[in-house]
């Protein structure tokens, strides 16, 4: 009953938002509450609720200070000369701005952080792309199927690590093996962002697109950049930052929190302005959090319900013991449905100790499913459970139905490639 309850709770949730019928804030709240009032936990909703929001609190106040930081950084027109690179090299044309797009979304998700990623992805791209009418839906889809495919990967990305620590793994063992699959999966990557540009040059008015190209081949369309030593002391601090993040010499919340304050102390002097500025970004940073604590609620209470447990153990039951030694790819095609929905703590440290457990029995290796669990952080980071991806909503000013709609018809069958490369690569076995 919890499993077929759990399927009809993420059914809800997704009928629910895709149509319009509720805001994303109030389905992912409304829909695990009503399902654990059928399943008669109501009197533990308050415990399941506060423990879903203590998994989720320390994220958002990251990404409260990431928003706080990086809108200061827009505003100081650190990415400007990144952008303006762009445009010149791009000469205009839709293809190679999309091209572009996954290019720098792929580099820069190497650090792991999906909201860092994303404000440097759009405070490159988002305004060319508004100058030139293309669709933000396609900068949002790019960007999340380069954050799964690359951070989703890399043992130091969080996503893996996490498997990587539950299940006792060496993480070079794991990794080695699917450096192949993450190279060939961002190539596909890159050739959807080729099929979208495409698609975007045939939208746009050819007598704009003529226009904007000439401004570009004259450099009008290039916005003169600053070049004074707070430029210059904010790209340092940022790049500092970036190599701290990597090195992990301390918690993300810590770093972002300090990295705000000086930066906040050198770029607005008066007392009054700085406060001005936090209340300008509050109001890109507010909606990210209350929605990130509202997938705490979800995660709570579908995962102390116990209806994410049941719902991976009727998947895995699916497999008859003759088909044992196909468990390593039956848990790449289960990452994808349960990596959209779940958070990465839930199905790490709950669902993929069960798979790896099971694939023992047949004499399979725990390494072998954290690369099939891996697969799924793609469609994880266009779930709703995924924190960042409120972030990347807000810049691009997108609904999470419209973007879903979007980028899932692109993140499916870039996912199922990945899963294809695996098991061509041997990363994952199936024999």
């Amino acid at each position: 009953m919890l499993a077929v309850l759990g399927f009809a709770t993420l059914g809800s949730f997704m009928l629910l938002v895709m149509r319009k019928y509720l805001s994303a804030f109030t389905a992912i709240m409304i829909t695990p509450i009503a399902a654990a009032l059928i399943a008669g936990r109501g009197t533990d909703l308050g415990d399941m609720i506060l423990s879903g929001l203590e998994t989720v609190a320390p994220t958002a106040a990251l990404l409260l200070f990431a928003v706080l930081y990086f809108g200061l950084m827009m505003e100081a027109e650190l990415f400007d000369p990144i952008s303006r690179l762009i445009i010149k090299a791009s000469k205009g044309d839709p293809v190679r701005i999309c091209v572009g797009t996954a290019v720098l979304a792929l580099l820069v998700a190497l650090d792991g952080d999906g909201t860092t990623s994303y404000m440097i992805i759009c405070s490159a791209f988002l305004p060319i792309y508004r100058r030139l009418g293309m669709n933000p839906l396609v900068i949002a889809t790019i960007a999340t199927m380069s954050l799964g495919a690359v951070s989703g990967t890399t043992p130091w990305g969080g996503a893996a690590t996490r498997g990587i620590s539950v299940l006792h793994l060496d993480a070079t063992e794991y990794f080695v093996h699917m450096i192949g699959p993450m190279a060939l999966t961002s190539l596909a990557i890159i050739a959807v962002a080729y099929i979208l540009g495409r698609r975007e040059r045939r939208e746009i008015d050819p007598e704009a697109l003529a226009a904007y190209q000439e401004e570009v081949a004259s450099g009008q369309a290039l916005a003169a950049v600053r070049s004074d030593w707070r430029m210059w002391f904010n790209a340092a601090l940022t790049l500092l930052l970036m190599v701290l993040l990597i090195l992990q010499v301390a918690e993300l919340v810590v770093l972002f929190m300090i990295a705000f304050v000086v930066a906040l102390l050198v770029n607005v002097r008066a007392i009054g302005d700085q406060q001005e500025l936090i209340k300008r970004q509050a109001a890109n940073a507010v909606p990210v959090m209350i929605l990130v604590l509202a997938a705490g609620v979800f995660t709570g209470v579908m995962t102390d319900a116990g209806m994410i447990k049941a719902m991976a153990d009727a998947a895995l039951a699916i497999v008859p013991d003759s088909m044992g030694n196909l468990i390593p790819l039956f848990t790449a095609v289960l990452a994808l449905p349960l990596g959209f929905f779940m958070s990465n703590d839930a199905y790490w440290f709950g669902v993929v100790p069960v798979l790896a457990e099971s694939a023992a029995h047949y004499g399979i290796d725990a390494t072998e499913i954290a690369r099939a669990g891996a697969i799924g952080q793609i469609l994880h980071m266009m779930g709703p459970t995924s924190a960042p991806l409120w972030v990347l909503l807000g810049l691009v000013k997108a609904e999470l139905g419209d973007f879903q709609k979007h980028a899932l018809r692109w993140g499916v069958p870039v996912s199922l490639a990945y899963i294809a490369f695996a098991v061509l690569t041997g990363a994952i076995s199936v024999t």
